[in-house]
C-alpha cells in the first residue's frame, strides 16, 4: 500500500490487519483534506471558504446501535443497565469483516490526543473513509507537534467506514449501524452511519472509562475562566447551551463540550469545539457565527442557498445542523486547556414543561441529586427519530457516554465539590409563560444576566426564596431582569396548570430516581424534591 504524509514508519496499519489498501494518508492538514473531500465529492465549499458536508439518513448520534465488548476486564466494571453488551466473538468477526471491506480503499489517518493534561493524555489515532471526518476529528481533538508524529503510539485506535454495513445476525448488533467499543483493547468500530460526532463521543466514553480509577472526573461540560482564575464549569445535553453561554468574550474559553476535573484542576479532553449551527445569528453569537466564515471549519448539514452562503434557519435536512472548528478559531481561547480548580459550577437544563425557574442555587446535597438526575429535554434532531424536544432524564448529563455506574461519577463530583468549596446553580434554558408549545424559550439575554451575577459573585447576596416544588433557593430580584421570570408560576396564564404540571414533573424526577437510592446517602436522597408536596 502507499503511505504518506508524516508518520511513525514503524506503526502503519498493517500493524491494525489492513491489507492491500490503496493509498494511506496520515496526519493530512486541512488545505490537503479539502482537495481530497472537494475532488471525492464528499463536501462542498461555501462562499466564505468553510466545507460543508451531509450525513444522509444519520444526522445525529445512534445510542441505540452503541456497544461496549464484555470481557473478563469490563464485566464488572460497566454499567450494563445502561450499556449494550458484544460478546468478544462477535467483535472479532466485526473486525475482520471491516478489515475486508476495506480493501482496495484510500484511508486517511489522524494521530491525535484526547487530554490537555499530559498524566491524563489519550494518544488516539482515528482510521477514516472520509476525507472530510479526517479532518473534522483534527478540528476537534488535540494535535501533536508535527516531530511527535514520527514517534507517536495510540492508546486507542478509531476505525471509522460509513459504507461497511453490519450485519446483526453475524455481528451481535441491532441494525447496519455499529459503534462497537473494545475497552479493554483501545479499539473502537464504527459502521453504517456518516456522523462525525459518533467519533468525538467514542473518545470520550473511553475517557469515562479510564479515569474515574485515578481519581479524575470526567465531564460532559464546557468551561471558561475569568481574568482572576474564577474557572466555571457548564454541564448540560447536547442543546441547553454549553457552547453558547460558554463562549463568553469576558472569559477565557477553556472548552465547549468535554472535560475533566482533578487535583490539578479542569482540563480539556479536545482541541476544538462541535457548536450547533440552527438558527445561528451574528448578533446572538459572534464568536461562533464567525467560525463559519473561517477556512479550515466543517459545517454538517446546514443548507446553501444558490450563491453557496449558508442558511442557518433552514432545518430542513435536520435541526442538528453542526459546526466543528478549532479551538484557537475562538479568540479568547484558552491556549493551554486547562484551567485552576473550578468556583462556581453550573448545570443547564432546557426544562420542555415551563417548571423551572430560569436560576436556582443548589446545596451540594442537591448539586448531587440533579447531576445524577440529569433532567433536561433532547432537542430536536440531536438524536435520530426525535423531531421535537421531549422530556428526558440522562444521568450525569451524558448518559449515552457513561461506561461506568453514574455512583462513581456522582461520589467523585460531590467529593470533588466538598474539596474545593464550589458553589453550585441550576440554570434553566428551556420555556417560560408555558410548556413547550404554548410558552415560549427562555431569552438568552435573561440567561446571560443571570449567569454574569452567578460568576461574579453578586447572586449570592440576592434575597432567597425557598421553591414550593424543588426546594432549592431561587433568587427574588436580579438587577437587569424582570422579577417575573425568576417565578415561573408567575407567567403562567393558568396557576392550577402550573402546579398540575409542576406535579407530573415531581413525580417525574422521583420515579426515576428510585434506581440511585440505594447507591446515595440519606442527605441525597432527602434533597429529592417534592418534600413540601408530600406535607401538604
Amino acid at each position: 500500500m502507499e503511505q504518506l504524509g508524516t508518520r511513525n514508519a514503524a506503526n502503519g496499519l498493517e500493524k491494525l490487519g489492513f491489507t492491500d489498501l490503496e493509498v494511506v494518508r496520515f496526519n493530512f492538514e486541512a488545505a490537503e483534506l479539502y482537495e481530497e473531500a472537494i475532488r471525492r465529492g464528499e463536501a462542498q465549499l461555501t462562499a466564505h471558504g468553510a466545507i460543508v458536508a451531509r450525513t444522509g439518513q444519520h444526522t445525529g448520534r445512534s445510542p441505540k446501535d452503541k456497544f461496549v465488548v464484555r470481557d473478563a476486564s469490563t464485566d464488572d466494571q460497566i454499567w450494563w443497565d445502561n450499556n449494550k453488551p458484544l460478546s468478544p466473538e462477535h467483535f472479532a468477526v466485526l473486525r475482520q469483516d471491516m478489515l475486508d471491506h476495506a480493501k482496495g480503499m484510500s484511508l486517511y489517518v489522524q494521530d491525535l490526543v484526547g487530554g490537555a493534561d499530559k498524566d491524563n493524555a489519550l494518544p488516539t489515532r482515528v482510521v477514516t473513509e472520509y476525507a472530510w471526518h479526517s479532518l473534522f476529528i483534527r478540528n476537534l481533538l488535540i494535535r501533536p507537534k508535527r516531530e511527535a508524529l514520527a514517534s507517536f503510539l495510540p492508546k486507542l485506535t478509531i476505525i471509522d467506514l460509513p459504507s461497511f454495513k453490519a450485519d446483526p445476525e453475524r455481528h451481535g448488533c441491532r441494525s447496519e449501524t455499529v459503534i462497537a467499543c473494545d475497552l479493554t483493547n483501545g479499539l473502537i468500530l464504527i459502521g453504517g452511519t456518516s456522523y462525525a460526532g459518533e467519533m468525538k463521543k467514542s473518545v470520550f466514553t473511553v475517557l469515562n472509562y479510564l479515569l474515574p480509577k485515578k481519581g479524575v472526573m470526567p465531564m460532559h461540560c464546557s468551561a471558561n475562566v475569568g481574568p482572576e482564575g474564577n474557572t466555571a464549569i457548564f454541564f448540560g445535553l447536547s442543546g441547553t447551551g454549553k457552547t453558547t453561554l460558554s463562549a463568553d468574550p469576558t472569559r477565557t474559553l477553556i472548552g465547549d463540550d468535554e472535560h475533566g476535573w482533578g487535583d490539578e484542576g479542569v482540563f480539556n479532553f479536545e482541541g476544538g469545539c462541535y457548536a450547533k449551527a440552527i438558527r445561528l445569528s451574528q448578533a446572538a453569537e459572534p464568536e461562533i457565527f464567525a467560525t463559519t466564515r473561517r477556512f479550515g471549519t466543517v459545517m454538517e448539514n446546514v443548507v446553501l442557498d444558490e450563491d453557496r452562503v449558508p442558511d442557518f434557519n433552514d432545518g430542513s435536512l435536520t435541526e442538528n445542523t453542526r459546526c466543528a472548528y478549532p479551538l484557537d478559531f475562538i479568540p479568547n481561547a484558552s491556549e493551554t486547556g486547562t484551567a485552576p480548580q473550578p468556583r462556581t459550577i453550573i448545570m443547564l437544563t432546557a426544562d420542555a414543561f415551563g417548571v423551572m425557574p430560569p436560576i436556582a442555587k443548589l446545596t451540594p446535597e442537591q448539586a448531587m441529586y440533579h447531576f445524577l438526575s440529569g433532567y433536561t429535554a433532547k432537542v430536536a434532531g440531536t438524536e435520530k427519530g426525535v423531531t421535537e424536544p421531549e422530556a428526558t432524564f440522562s444521568t450525569c448529563f451524558g448518559a449515552p457516554f457513561m461506561p461506568r455506574h453514574p455512583s462513581e461519577y456522582g461520589n467523585l463530583l460531590k467529593d470533588l465539590i466538598a474539596k474545593n468549596g464550589v458553589t453550585c446553580w441550576l440554570v434553566s434554558t428551556g420555556w417560560t409563560g408555558g410548556a413547550y408549545g404554548t410558552g415560549s424559550r427562555m431569552p438568552i439575554k435573561v440567561t446571560r444576566a443571570l449567569l454574569a451575577a452567578a460568576l461574579d459573585g453578586s447572586l449570592n447576596a440576592a434575597e432567597l426564596r425557598t421553591d414550593a416544588n424543588f426546594g432549592f433557593a431561587v433568587p427574588v430580584s436580579v438587577p437587569g431582569v424582570d422579577d417575573g421570570i425568576l417565578d415561573p408560576r408567575s407567567t403562567w396564564a393558568d396557576g392550577n396548570a402550573y402546579d398540575a404540571q409542576a406535579r407530573r414533573l415531581v413525580d417525574m424526577f422521583i420515579a426515576n430516581f428510585a434506581k440511585f437510592e440505594d447507591h446515595v446517602d440519606g442527605s441525597v436522597r432527602d434533597a429529592a424534591p417534592g418534600a413540601k408536596i408530600a406535607a401538604e
